[in-house]
């Protein structure tokens, strides 16, 4: 028996490049998430779920709805709702903020300093940002934590995509202080990611990891756009070509956001929206152009992001849109408008037919 337990792999090993914290003394940490989105809603349930002996986990949204509708499903055994971002603050040891964009990341880190400033902390308070930020705003967000006593603040930005955060199996890059990132990669695996990468204590490089990770990710998706449309295009049709991609690169990120453009599952408000996308798009770029290195491949896919954002916004303005948020899989509807088809509905019969006599009749 003794035997086997020597030989039986640690919980977290080759997960957490770290050793475990401290066992908390008589009060447990107490953690805050800011920001229920579609990725911060699913990591804040887990957390919940995950530590349920502990105090409720302390929420707060914006829009008061999606914390109240966290409420409704876990319980207020698990779940309490802040009414200001003050409250959480100053009632949390570990607070994690999972936010839209730099704009919105400035004015909720200027409300915590606010209450910081009016209440000093007394013991270690971390700040957690985990959305996808320009790095350089991550040093100027350390430097205003760093000023107040306690207060330690960390990147934490995550890869993959809703279904990832709902299964708990997303990769989490994380830079800032070694003390605090040990506490929380123990908090987040595998409560909410399957994996921690440590980017070491120079809170920017995690956030130009998430770019890098997210420039890929663009160019990966104008090419199967393309290919997609090629397929249709030439009579193979794009089921077929997509089959193909996904039996000889069965990535994730590959069959999730093909299998959108292929059914045409374009609806924002349930993934990850063309306005994120073109966001994270322009944050690489300038990141690309400040070091001198060209990324032409982010160029075509955030060329055809802004195509594509037209396209709908043009159909807003008609009132024929179908989804009033697109998801940035649609970005396939550049390639589809270059080569004569319909942006969004590769279904439509007229045009599918109309486009495969043309191609015929060039054979001829």
């Amino acid at each position: 028996m003794a035997s086997n337990l020597l030989q039986t792999p640690a919980l977290h090993a080759g997960t957490i490049p770290f050793s475990r914290p401290p066992t908390p003394g008589v009060h447990p940490l107490q953690i805050g998430f800011c920001g229920l989105g579609a990725m911060g809603y699913l990591m804040a349930r887990n957390l919940a779920n995950s530590f349920k002996s502990q105090p409720p986990l302390i929420v707060y949204n914006r829009t008061v709805e999606k914390s109240q509708k966290l409420l409704a499903e876990l319980g207020a055994s698990a779940i309490k709702v802040a009414d200001t971002l003050d409250q959480l603050a100053m009632e949390c040891d570990v607070i994690f903020t999972c936010l839209a964009n730099d704009a919105v990341v400035i004015s909720v880190y200027n409300e915590f300093a606010k209450a910081l400033a009016q209440s000093p902390p007394t013991k270690v308070k971390i700040f957690v940002e985990m959305g996808t930020n320009y790095p350089a705003l991550a040093g100027d967000l350390d430097r205003m934590l760093s000023s107040f006593p306690h207060t330690r603040f960390i990147t934490s930005p995550i890869f993959g995509a809703p279904p990832a955060a709902d299964k708990a199996t997303l990769v989490i890059a994380m830079s800032g202080d070694y003390r605090s990132k040990k506490e929380v990669a123990f908090l987040l695996v595998p409560a909410v990611g399957r994996k921690v990468i440590d980017l070491g204590e120079n809170v920017e490089k995690a956030s130009t990891l998430k770019l890098i990770g997210n420039g890929n990710l663009a160019a990966i998706l104008e090419l199967l756009g393309e290919t997609l449309t090629l397929g249709e295009k030439s009579g193979i049709g794009q089921q077929t070509v997509y089959d193909l991609i996904t039996e000889i690169m069965p990535a994730p990120a590959i069959i999730s956001y093909g299998k959108k453009m292929i059914n045409d599952s374009f609806d924002g408000s349930v993934g990850f929206s063309m306005d994120g996308g073109i966001k994270d798009s322009s944050h690489i770029l300038r990141l690309a152009a400040e070091l001198n290195c060209p990324m032409p491949a982010v160029s075509n896919a955030h060329r055809s992001m802004i195509t594509t954002r037209a396209i709908h916004q043009a159909q807003v303005v008609s009132g024929t849109q179908q989804w009033d948020i697109v998801d940035e899989s649609a970005l396939i509807a550049s390639s589809r408008v270059a080569a004569g088809l319909d942006p969004f509905n590769s279904k439509k019969p007229e045009a599918k037919f109309r486009e495969q006599q043309l191609y015929e009749k060039n054979k001829i």
